[in-house]
């Protein structure tokens, strides 16, 4: 397969940490069936939340430098070679001395997609905790995809459906439209999932069901004749949003869904039930961004 380098990259963010070797494969792979160029990002600055600043030595930062970059043409190696399987791959390195969120964050404003891991060492081999993750999932300018650690994911989970949350939100429809397009590059079905509840409504749950099977229908219109490849599963039911996508995506390859959903606004940047998901997926997980 040959690269169209008009396409928008799919930026991963890499440290060095077997995390950021998942996110790194993940990202590959997927950057082939979009026929898009990858760009592997190491971002050398401390980061923000690191606590007590350490000083470097001229000689030692040069050092740190100088591994980095060896850091970045192994990470180039093993995208190439996880993504051989799929197709060719076109493949650029940065190494950007700025810390990981804004450097990654000023990436995603030219990106299709954003790769990161759940977790790494970050730089100087120090514990993020989950932070890039976190906020790139709040304040990026393209969909997130986050990779879960090595042990919490098996990456032969590649038969599983495209999941997908549904509320009828304006970040819900981008959630939708991702999850068609992964699912049909992937061969695989979408199960698209909407619940209710009936806290604070004085309908019958009867009447509830049926409004919720209309607005699952109407987000998903259309998708079937756009993508008459990918076969839709349908899950309307009364539950809590974030068990239920969790639960779902137990058997998931990945789970896609919005920033945040009804009730949201312009400045929200994530919602409980994205932000639910994205601390407890175990599976890779896309969240959709609204249009900036």
């Amino acid at each position: 397969m040959s690269v169209n380098n008009m396409n928008p990259p799919v930026v991963v963010g890499i440290d060095g940490s077997v995390d950021a070797d998942e996110a790194l494969r993940w990202a590959a792979v997927d950057a082939v069936h979009h026929n898009a160029p990858l760009h592997i990002v190491y971002a050398t600055g401390a980061a923000a939340d690191f606590g007590q600043v350490i000083d470097f030595s001229h000689a030692d930062y040069a050092e740190h430098l100088t591994a980095c970059a060896a850091t970045l043409a192994a990470a180039r190696r093993f995208a190439t070679a996880a993504a051989q399987p799929v197709g060719d791959l076109d493949t650029d390195t940065f190494l950007v001395e700025a810390p990981p969120i804004p450097a990654l964050r000023d990436r995603s404003k030219d990106a299709r997609l954003l790769v990161v891991g759940t977790r790494g060492m970050g730089a100087f081999r120090r514990g993020l905790r989950g932070s890039v993750s976190t906020a790139m999932a709040r304040h990026a300018q393209c969909p997130v995809a986050v990779v879960p650690e090595p042990e919490h994911y098996s990456p032969q989970r590649v038969r599983g459906p495209v999941v997908v949350g549904v509320d009828g939100s304006a970040c819900s429809a981008r959630a939708v439209d991702i999850a068609f397009d992964e699912a049909s590059r992937r061969n695989a079905p979408v199960r698209a999932v909407l619940t209710w509840s009936e806290s604070n409504q004085y309908i019958p749950r009867t009447a509830m069901q049926t409004e919720a099977e209309a607005v699952l229908s109407e987000a998903l219109a259309g998708y079937t004749d756009t993508y008459p490849d990918v076969t839709v599963q349908r899950v309307v039911t009364e539950d809590r949003p974030a068990k239920r996508l969790l639960e779902e995506g137990e058997l998931a390859q990945l789970l896609v869904v919005g920033s945040h959903g009804r009730g949201g606004f312009a400045g929200m940047t994530l919602g409980s039930v994205s932000q639910a998901v994205l601390h407890a997926a175990d599976c890779p997980l896309i969240i959709a961004r609204p249009e900036s």
